[in-house]
This record gives structure tokens, C-alpha cells and sequence, in this order.
């Protein structure tokens, strides 16, 4: 499937840039044909402009305002004025017949006497470029002057110049494809790592469902297929399906949550929160819990001389308390009652723009191995042990404190040592 994504990235990215290339080439074309162009009827212009200015002209009859044109002093010899710029030069008289060329033969080429620069063929091979100019004294036309440039000067740079377009559109069409396949693998790569935790994501899910849905069917059907069951059995059975179908909301919440949270449609309700009295809260909820299993819990905050308003920030009272009620009972869950004494330690203090909030305990800690992975989503360090524990875990509990941390522009970090207790640090930024 990804492959196929990207073969299409590829072909869109390639034909996208392709024709973009084209147009880039076509005006490159056009441009420079249009230079070269201009160019040599820059030059015939030239020519003319000077051949008009060294015309030899004669009066014929003064008083009727005749004049003819001195040819021998007027033009130089045909074989001198070919080899330089390659520019030929014709006189026509009034009536348009040629009288002198530079041409060897003939051009044969009908003369238009009014026509500005022209592209004639003179031949199957030999096209030339000519400009025609009327020379007048008084209102009357001595003859025509026309010029002549052969069009290869244009024509084998353009050929060449064609060639090496094409060669370089090729080129680069080839490198673009290669470079649109390699594109499209680094944009496609986060695409196909979040579709891999999202099939992962839901092969958890299900799992997990499936395990208490199973429970639960398997109780019914045992209730329902005897009609005259001990009725303290019965009891029992829907005090099963009660547990289990209480573990199932908690997890379906749970994963509702995450799943508005990685959406962005969980409406944060921004409120300014004093972050010691919503640590005291919680702290107070999770005594009970503490006192029986004999955890000392206690917390500490660093500092109390400074400004009550120092330890507030903007955030939603709601998740942040859901945050370290998951920390701080998550502790106390797995601290080590055979230790003495047990205790789970709460320090909470100011450093510069963020508030720092520890959650220490001296249970049996986390191995270096599992560290990396404690916040990924239905991760556990031995499933076995977490079922063990009052109530279950279904490996949430870390990834949606991540969550809320990320959710508040926080970062939250974990050391541990197996065996000897873990420390959760959350650090949330102060506005």
C-alpha cells in the first residue's frame, strides 16, 4: 500500500515538475531564438543605416530634379564585402530590376520594396535573412537597397542549442524522479509509522476488550443456562460482570480520551490553576489508599516563602489532576510494602519559568530496557504483575499523563532503578 503511495507521489512530483521544466525550457527556446534574431536585423539595420550614409549620388538634370546613383563609387568590390559578416548587398532600380549584388549568382528573389525583416528561402537549403529599404531624394526613389544574412548563423545555434535543452530536460527529469521517489519515502515515512501505531494501537484495543467481553459473555451464558442456580451463585456471577464491566469503562474512557486528545477535539477548559492546591487535592484522595497499604505519603513544597500566585499556571484543573492522580497512584501501586519503611514522595517547587512537580517512590523500580517504552501506549513490564495488582492495569495510565504533559506544552521524564524505586519528573511551563 505504501509503496504504491509512493509510486504515485513520485509520478505526480515527477509530471508536476516535468511540465514546469517544459515551460522553463520553451521560454529559454523562445528567448534566445528571438535574441538571435533580433540580432542579425540589428545588423542588417546597421548595414543599411551606413550603405545609405556612403551612397554616391549624381544629378542628372539639376532643374528637373533627376539624380542617379553612382554605382562603382558607391559600392565596394562584390568579392571584399561577403567574408566578414557574411551579409550580402542588392541594388534594384526604380522598377525593381536588380542592377548590382554581391550575391555570385542571382537570389532570384522577388523584391519587396516596402517589406520590413523577412525570413525568405532562397533555396531547399540556403534561407537567408533580408531587410529592404527605399532610397529617396526629394520624393523621388533612386532605387532599393537590400541586404542579406544567411540564416544558419541563427538556425546552428538554435539546432545546438535544442539539442542541449533536450538533453538537459531529459537529465533532469530522470534526477527529478529520483529525487521525487526519495522525497516522497521521507514524507511518507512519519505516514507510515503513525498507520503502524495505529494498527498496533487497535490490535491492543481489541485485545483488551476482548479479554473482559469474554469474561463477561462466559458468566452470562453460565447464569442463563441454569435456570434454577444457587441464587448466592448467581450473586457472585453479577458481582463478576459488574467488576468486570467497571474495568471495561475505565478502559474504553481511557482510550476515548487519547483518542480526542490525539485528534485535538478534547476543549482544554483554560482556567488559572494553583498547581500546590491541586497537588494537596489529589494527595488528599490517595491517602486512604496509602494509610492501607502502610505507604507513607507525603509531599513537599520547595520554598514557601514566595508568592502564593508563583505557582499557578493556565491549564485545565481537570486533566492535570487526572495527570498526577495517575502518577501518584500508579507509585503507590507498585512501591514494595516489604521495604521499610514504604513511602511515596511528592516534591513540588518553582525553577525559573516552569514548575517542577517529582513523584518518588522506593517500590520495585523499572529495568534500564523498559524504560524507553514505559509511555507507550498498553505497554506493560510484566503483564503479570499488573494483573496481580487490585483492579488491573491496561497500560494507559503512563501514555495519557504523556499526554496531558504534551497537552500543556510540558515534558515529563523518568529515572528508575530496578528494585530500589522509580522518579517521575514533570515539568510544565509557567506563562
Amino acid at each position: 500500500m505504501f509503496q504504491a503511495t509512493r509510486r504515485r507521489l513520485t509520478i505526480w512530483y515527477a509530471a508536476v515538475t516535468g511540465v514546469l521544466l517544459l515551460l522553463f525550457v520553451t521560454g529559454v527556446y523562445l528567448y534566445v531564438r528571438h535574441t538571435l534574431i533580433e540580432r542579425v536585423d540589428d545588423t542588417l539595420e546597421h548595414v543599411i543605416e551606413v550603405l545609405t550614409r556612403s551612397l554616391v549620388i549624381e544629378p542628372v538634370s539639376a532643374s528637373e530634379g533627376k539624380y542617379r546613383l553612382d554605382i562603382e563609387s558607391s559600392f565596394p568590390n562584390p568579392a571584399q564585402s561577403i567574408e566578414d559578416d557574411h551579409i550580402d548587398i542588392e541594388w534594384f532600380d526604380p522598377e525593381g530590376r536588380m542592377i548590382w549584388s554581391t550575391f555570385w549568382e542571382p537570389s532570384n528573389i522577388p523584391l519587396s520594396p516596402y517589406s520590413s525583416s523577412k525570413t525568405v528561402h532562397q533555396s531547399d537549403e540556403h534561407i537567408i535573412r533580408q531587410v529592404t529599404k527605399p532610397v529617396k531624394i526629394n520624393n523621388h526613389i533612386l532605387g532599393y537597397l537590400r541586404v542579406s544574412h544567411p540564416w544558419f548563423e541563427v538556425s546552428v545555434p538554435i539546432r545546438q542549442l535544442l539539442f542541449d535543452l533536450f538533453l538537459a530536460t531529459v537529465l533532469m527529469i530522470f534526477a527529478l524522479s529520483a529525487t521525487g521517489w526519495l522525497l516522497s519515502g521521507i514524507a511518507i515515512g512519519p505516514v507510515k509509522e503513525s498507520y503502524q501505531s495505529l494498527k498496533q494501537f487497535t490490535a491492543d484495543a481489541s485485545h483488551e476488550l476482548r479479554n473482559p467481553l469474554a469474561m463477561i459473555q462466559a458468566n452470562v451464558q453460565m447464569a442463563l443456562s441454569d435456570p434454577n442456580a444457587d441464587p448466592q451463585l448467581l450473586q457472585r456471577q453479577l458481582t463478576v460482570i459488574e467488576r468486570l464491566t467497571k474495568r471495561l469503562g475505565i478502559l474504553v474512557g481511557d482510550l476515548l480520551f487519547l483518542a480526542r486528545l490525539d485528534s485535538g477535539i478534547v476543549a482544554n477548559q483554560k482556567q488559572i490553576v494553583p498547581l500546590d492546591a491541586l497537588l494537596i487535592e489529589v494527595i488528599e484522595e490517595q491517602r486512604a489508599i496509602a494509610q492501607h497499604k502502610a505507604i507513607f505519603l507525603s509531599l513537599h513544597i520547595g520554598d514557601s516563602t514566595v508568592a502564593s500566585d508563583s505557582f499557578n499556571i493556565t491549564g485545565d484543573w481537570e486533566q492535570l489532576a487526572r495527570l498526577f492522580t495517575n502518577l501518584i497512584g500508579n507509585a503507590l501501586k507498585y512501591t514494595n510494602v516489604e521495604n521499610t519503611p514504604s513511602f511515596v514522595e511528592v516534591n513540588f517547587q518553582r525553577c525559573n519559568q516552569y514548575l517542577q512537580v517529582e513523584v518518588k517512590d522506593n517500590g520495585i523500580g523499572i529495568a534500564e530496557t523498559s524504560v524507553n517504552y514505559i509511555f507507550d501506549r498498553f505497554y506493560r513490564i510484566d503483564p503479570s504483575r499488573a494483573q496481580s495488582v487490585t483492579g488491573g492495569s491496561s497500560g494507559l495510565g503512563l501514555a495519557i499523563a504523556k499526554a496531558i504533559v504534551q497537552e500543556h506544552h510540558g515534558v515529563i521524564l523518568v529515572e528508575s532503578i530496578l528494585g530500589k524505586g522509580s522518579k517521575f519528573t514533570v515539568k510544565l511551563p509557567v506563562e
